[in-house]
């Protein structure tokens, strides 16, 4: 367990007084915020808007945003009845939450980006002078325990860029000897499409299902990627993939417009592209990060390999093998999209390890 989180900048009590579970010393009167009367629910709306419209926040990033501060007030409103505005509230309140998540027995990484939500709310309320500093700023949180990027071996991915096609043919035979409907062909070169995409380009799940058939320089052999902060970037896309992407844009009921995804949702009935809604001329639905991470987990398991492999780790592979095969740490940044080195380096230890293991093998005086 993580140290209390008071203990660093607690002042000591002569005649301390027991603590209920939830709730520390009597509630202090709310202060009021400094440009008046505020409706929380309002200013929670608004931080949203602006994540979502001036910052670029990915739907991810707003959804996790949103889910954390929904989180901290239906805990408050049911500890202490009533939400006052977000200016009102004090560090105690937020000591007891993490108190409260850590009972939860939540992990250590999604209580810091609970509470990086929180720092990055009132930042926005400060700016917008609607409250005059922030109560989340300087608490300790739980660290987090350093572990290197996982990621697969060629050979291992060799195995899983094999497996939908195994799938389609047992599933093929499957339904030939119960003269049932035949599988859906078209959603496996699919999802072979997209394993080859995400480690020839090392893709973040949720740039490869924001992927556009305009994005693709079929000439140049390179795709404009969106990024975080609707940063974009160009990476380059292998052989393989564009070979795997034509293959599957070939069985689609009719070729697919710029504008459209390149990896699409498939209904069952004829192989025919899924809908945004009934009456929507805005073209077919891209697949969702929900549906990707199934079809991989199905994979993993055809593969013989572990199914709590991530698409993400995919992209960790991407990285490790680049380095490994002597690219510099400054490209492998770039490909990946990573604003800052620091998150690069982590994959130099990866790497390190097993230039120590070749030498523990290799030297003979090692």
């Amino acid at each position: 367990m993580w140290p209390d989180p008071d203990s660093s900048d607690r002042p000591a009590r002569s005649n301390p007084q027991p603590e209920t579970q939830d709730s520390p010393a009597p509630p202090r009167p709310p202060t009021p915020p400094p440009g008046g009367a505020s409706d929380p629910d309002a200013d929670l709306e608004a931080f949203l808007e602006y994540l979502a419209t001036e910052r670029g926040a990915s739907p991810y990033t707003c959804r996790n945003y949103r889910t954390a501060l929904e989180a901290f007030r239906r805990w408050y409103r049911e500890t202490r009845q009533m939400l006052p505005a977000w200016a009102g509230l004090h560090r105690d309140d937020f000591r007891a939450f993490l108190r409260h998540l850590g009972r939860q027995n939540l992990g250590r990484a999604t209580i810091r980006l609970w509470f990086s939500a929180l720092r990055s709310f009132y930042r926005f309320l400060v700016r917008r002078g609607r409250a005059a500093a922030s109560p989340v700023h300087g608490l300790d949180l739980p660290k987090l325990p350093r572990r290197l990027p996982r990621h697969l071996t060629v050979q291992q991915l060799v195995q899983l860029l094999r497996a939908p096609f195994q799938a389609l043919q047992a599933a093929t035979t499957r339904a030939q000897t119960r003269r049932g409907r035949p599988p859906l062909a078209v959603a496996y070169y699919r999802d072979y499409a997209i394993l080859e995409t995400i480690y020839s380009c090392g893709l973040r799940i949720s740039e490869l299902c924001g992927l556009r058939v305009g994005d693709i320089h079929w000439q140049e052999a390179l795709v404009r990627v969106r990024g975080k902060g609707r940063k974009e970037r160009l990476v380059p896309i292998g052989e393989p993939a564009l070979e795997a992407i034509q293959t599957y844009w070939n069985l689609l009921p009719e070729p697919p417009a710029p504008d459209h995804p390149v990896f699409q949702s498939h209904s069952p009935r004829a192989g025919r592209p899924s809908r945004r809604r009934p009456s929507s001329s805005a073209g077919p639905a891209p697949i969702t990060a929900n549906l990707l991470q199934r079809r991989l987990k199905m994979y993993l398991v055809w593969a013989g390999l572990d199914p709590a492999i991530t698409p993400h780790q995919l992209r960790h592979s991407y990285a490790t093998h680049l380095l490994e095969a002597g690219a510099d740490l400054r490209s492998v940044q770039e490909l990946l999209g990573h604003a800052h080195l620091v998150t690069t380096q982590v994959y130099t230890h990866v790497t390190t390890d097993r230039l120590k293991r070749v030498y523990d093998q290799s030297h003979p005086r090692a």
